[in-house]
């Protein structure tokens, strides 16, 4: 008799050195899908002008057959009118009908003409309709793939973010003690840590702060400055401190974040949603020059 089934042994957790490597070859894969995604598209806008210039000369060519098919038709009239004069008595017609004749007879080669151009123009811009469409189609189809490549890669860019010592099965968060020179705790150390990692930082980060309230003093909040000197950062500035606040609000529940305060309002991870904090005076007091992360 068979066994029991036992459960496979679960595949390892990769290695951070694994992800990045994974990372960076996901990055090059990514870089190539875009620049052929990108010279595709250049290639699909230069085919919607050439169709665009065909369905313009296939309109033309359907008025000059249009014009050329209403001369024949009028000479046609015509030339019954002549020959019908020409059985009258003493009507001296020959000439006439001569020059008809002749007349007509270039119409009609005109009118050939015509045809066979109303004809070509209407296979140019058909065959290059047709193109048009197979490109956008290809186009569409490596967007696809260059955005599921960029999802895989936001996937690899979430796994490297660790999970923050002391977080309890239910969620909740041990309490810490600072330690080290920087008097902060572990999980604001990390967070600083990651930061850093993730964002080319142009101004000082202040952490510890001998205070009276707030978390400063006890080593779980940090500032992460957008300019200096209490000046209101600049447009490119403001939006770094966007990206770096909802990227604090994306990893916190692994990083341990409690709240994150930005332009005078507060996101705290416990009541998801920004809220407007009353006003304290001024440009720092407001958190408009700087990115406040506090944690557990």
């Amino acid at each position: 008799m068979f066994g029991a089934a036992t459960p496979g042994a679960a595949d390892p957790k990769p290695t951070e050195k694994q992800l990045k490597k994974e990372l960076s070859d996901l990055r090059k894969k990514v870089d190539r899908l875009i620049g052929d995604y990108n010279a595709k598209r250049v290639a699909l806008a230069k085919a919607r002008v050439e169709e665009k210039a065909a369905r313009g000369r296939l309109a033309k060519a359907e008025a000059d057959y249009e014009a050329a098919s209403d001369a024949v038709r009028r000479m046609a009239g015509l030339r019954y009118q002549t020959e019908r004069a020409m059985a009258l008595p003493d009507m001296n017609t020959a000439a006439l009908n001569y020059q008809l004749k002749e007349e007509q007879a270039a119409r009609l080669a005109r009118f050939d003409q015509v045809r066979a151009e109303r004809q070509q123009a209407a296979d140019a811009a058909k065959t290059l309709t047709e193109q048009l469409k197979a490109q956008a189609a290809e186009v569409a189809g490596q967007r696809e793939d260059a955005e599921d490549l960029i999802d895989e890669i936001k996937d690899k860019l979430d796994a490297l973010i660790p999970i923050a010592p002391g977080k309890r099965a239910g969620g909740s968060w041990a309490p810490e003690l600072p330690s080290g020179s920087d008097n902060i705790t572990p999980r604001m150390r990390l967070m600083r840590t990651e930061v850093e990692k993730h964002f080319d930082l142009r101004f000082p980060v202040g952490c510890y702060r001998a205070e009276n309230s707030g978390e400063h003093p006890l080593g779980r909040a940090c500032d992460f400055m957008m300019s200096s000197g209490g000046a209101m950062p600049s447009p490119e500035m403001k939006a770094f401190g966007d990206s770096l606040a909802a990227w604090a609000i994306k990893n916190g529940p692994k990083l341990g974040v409690m709240y994150v305060i930005w332009q005078q309002r507060i996101y705290n991870l416990g009541h998801p949603g920004w809220r407007t904090m009353s006003d304290r005076g001024g440009i720092t007091a407001n958190h408009y020059d700087h990115v406040h992360i506090s944690m557990y």
